[in-house]
């Protein structure tokens, strides 16, 4: 019988592709449903918010300056990766939510399949939310759309791993970078998440995964005048209130909580949310008796 004690694991927050602990030194722990340890995890500071914004914003422009097919290679090679330690999501999947391994292994298999379903739109949506628009005149009018910048996002409390790669995916998948405030009882799938997007081909910074209170993370990043939109997924009533209250100081947009059913069909909701629409007139040349030119 061995004496060897096991290695538990230490959990770090991932903010610009590093693991840093947090600012505070502050940690909080973390149990499943039965009230069992299972590992300490980082309480992120107001400091540790405003850390992951500069981050967000240094990856924005090279994020949103990279092709869209581009953007899908690399979203899909992040579901490859999940796919290779999917055993890993399903034990702290079946710990955080307090459900069945078989239940767990459905739950893993629908978020990586969701990481694909938006890896195939990174170079669609362009197509359905643009394109040219009739006008009269001699003149090319066409609206594409653009990714709004940094975007803040409360994941869903109750669904760990599939809730919040339903929230994370689409933010990324248009351009956007993104800073997320995790699930505060159930933290640690988006802990392994960051560990994932590390060693995948995401560029530091273009997603940064903050743990802690919720309301304490939250409310620096909706008053913050770098974060350009925010996600309110997760936030309760009240919480949802005021900080959307702080996000009209420098006229976020803003997503409101509502009721989601995240087993079902996504649709393109989520990756319409955070774009913009830039409009481009053209000249063409004169239209004249013997014809028009360009």
């Amino acid at each position: 019988m061995s004496d060897r004690l096991t290695v538990l694991k230490t959990y770090k927050l991932y903010v610009g592709g590093k693991f840093p602990r947090s600012e505070s030194g502050r940690v909080y722990e973390v149990t499943d449903s039965k009230s069992k340890w299972l590992a300490n995890a980082p309480l992120a500071s107001r400091k540790d918010a405003r850390d992951a914004v500069v981050a967000a914003r240094k990856a924005q422009g090279g994020w949103a300056g990279a092709t869209a097919y581009n953007r899908g290679q690399v979203l899909y090679r992040v579901a490859e990766m999940l796919e290779g330690r999917k055993d890993q999501f399903v034990r702290e999947v079946a710990d955080a939510e307090g459900i069945s391994k078989s239940k767990a292994v459905a739950q893993v298999d629908a978020a990586i399949d969701r990481w694909v379903w938006y890896a195939g739109w990174t170079d669609k949506i362009a197509q359905v939310v643009g394109g040219a628009n009739p006008v009269a005149g001699p003149f090319f009018n066409l609206s594409t759309p653009e990714p709004t910048g940094v975007v803040a996002v409360v994941a869903p409390q109750e669904s760990s791993f599939l809730g919040l790669v339903s929230v994370v995916a689409p933010v990324i998948a248009t351009g956007n970078t993104a800073v997320v405030v995790a699930a505060e009882k159930s933290p640690l799938p988006a802990l392994s998440l960051g560990e994932v997007l590390a060693t995948s081909d995401v560029p530091g910074g273009v997603v940064n995964i903050l743990t802690g209170k919720t309301a304490e993370i939250a409310a620096p990043l909706a008053a913050h005048q770098d974060v350009n939109a925010i996600d309110l997924t997760g936030a309760d009533a009240d919480l949802a209130r005021d900080l959307e209250i702080a996000a009209a100081d420098n006229l976020k947009r803003v997503l409101r909580p509502q009721p989601v059913d995240f087993s079902a069909d996504p649709g393109t909701h989520r990756l319409t949310a955070f774009l913009e629409t830039k409009t481009v007139w053209h000249p063409t040349g004169s239209l004249g008796a013997s014809g028009s030119a360009y």
